[in-house]
């Protein structure tokens, strides 16, 4: 077992690589936009907590319940191209939207119906999400070596989540300057410019050859996997409660307007400062391997995410409320690259869909589910209360997952890379 010199740049030495990392940032940079816009309409429209929440059903149910195929479909199809038709299909749900905020609609379509469009806009994108996240996971094994693993999965987690930073902000900021309509129309011509750049990159191979194996057994087979591997089983699990219950992001916008009286500037900037803290998780991790003692820093990660996620349910300041979401977002962002840095190096590379599917299942998911639950926690409990609650759920999850899960706590992922260096080098 050889141990090599750590090159925060290992990853983006990969043409490809960099050229996917680019149509990842426009992606993700359009989709927080479009749901920071979306999520404020809705308000605007209904006055209801209650209605944030259904945002969040309609993406969840497709999202969770067609995964396990998705995963299955991805492991047998080529993944650029499955890229590109996502992609494609994302672009027309962003006219959609653009559209049903256009002066036309707005004038001579009645509330309810704009509400019932703009749902279904946001379930059919809930369809696409069952195949983005397997797609993705299972496209960046195949643009880098087995050994830049562990720096691509940083890169790509620190990629999304500071596209997810600027577009909070941005979309904040450009429904007070351009409205809502102009910020939409933004975000389809990005999501082109992501197809465009996602066309530069060549097809792949198929790495799972077997064409005897029906859906069932293909689903089985993954669901067994990762519910048998107690270390993936505890980092799924761990990021799912914190998303699930320690998450506010769906009632921001009550915060904003409701709580802290700052408006539409104010809004994108709790969205922003949730993810801004990312931006230092990103250069740190790149140059500090996160490969040592990795369970207890995935714990540890959880646990602050939780910690400061109370702070924030509780504040009444607009300074302590962003600055609560800032550090939220530094511990979210570790524990999303160690989740991802463990995912890329214990998975086999024919079953990278259907564990990239689960993995959606788990914490994709849970984004749009969290955000019912929010939405129903906050009519019933209040907004505060409910975020300390689930605050609170989520360090009661961390503490009996210490305890309880002994492999995840132990985990070191040296050796892991060690491994991978090892392979490169004798062949």
């Amino acid at each position: 077992m050889t141990a090599q010199k750590n090159d925060p740049y290992e990853a983006l030495r990969f043409k490809e690589f960099k050229i996917f990392l680019l149509a990842r940032f426009a992606l993700v940079f359009a989709w927080s936009m479009q749901f920071v816009v979306i999520e404020w309409q809705v308000y605007a429209l209904t006055d209801d907590e209650l209605s944030l929440g259904i945002i969040g059903l309609c993406e969840f149910l497709p999202a969770f319940f067609l995964a396990p195929f998705a995963g299955h479909i991805v492991d047998r199809k080529e993944k650029r191209n499955l890229f590109a038709i996502c992609i494609t299909f994302f672009s027309l749900i962003s006219f959609g939207l653009y559209w049903l905020t256009s002066n036309y609609v707005s004038t001579t379509w009645q509330t309810n119906s704009i509400l019932a469009g703009i749902y279904s806009l946001v379930f059919f994108g809930g369809v696409l999400r069952a195949f983005f996240g397997p797609t993705i996971f299972s496209l960046i094994a195949l643009l880098v070596p087995k050994k830049a693993y562990p720096n691509a999965a940083t890169w790509s987690s620190s990629t999304w989540k500071g596209a997810a930073v600027f577009g909070a902000l941005c979309g904040g900021f450009l429904i007070a300057w351009i409205g809502i309509n102009n910020t939409l129309g933004m975000i389809f011509l990005l999501v082109v410019f992501a197809l465009i750049l996602v066309m530069q990159i060549a097809k792949k191979p198929i790495l799972n050859k077997r064409t005897d194996e029906t859906v069932k057994e293909s689903l089985k087979v993954g669901l067994k996997f990762v519910f048998n591997d107690k270390v993936i089983l505890g980092a799924l699990t761990l990021d799912m409660i914190a998303v699930l219950f320690g998450g506010a992001v769906a009632i921001f916008a009550v915060f904003a307007k409701d709580i802290l009286d700052a408006g539409p500037e104010g809004f994108g900037l709790l969205n922003a400062a949730l993810s801004s803290g990312s931006i230092i998780t990103m250069l740190a991790t790149t140059y500090i391997p996160i490969t040592k003692s990795t369970g207890k820093k995935l714990l540890v990660s959880v646990f602050g995410f939780g910690v400061f996620m109370i702070i924030f349910g509780a504040s009444k300041l607009l300074w302590l409320s962003v600055l609560a979401l800032f550090f939220s977002g530094v511990f979210d962002g570790i524990s999303m690259v160690v989740r991802q840095t463990i995912l890329q190096l214990k998975t086999p590379d024919e079953m990278r869909g259907r564990v990239g599917a689960v993995n959606s299942m788990f914490v994709g998911s849970s984004n749009e589910l969290g955000a019912l639950e929010s939405g129903i926690a906050a009519r019933i409990f209040g907004a505060p209360l409910a975020v300390v609650l689930g605050g609170t759920v989520t360090l009661l999850t961390v503490i009996v997952m210490s305890l309880k899960n002994k492999p995840l706590r132990e985990l070191d992922l040296r050796k892991d890379v060690a491994e991978h260096y090892d392979e490169v080098k004798s062949s």
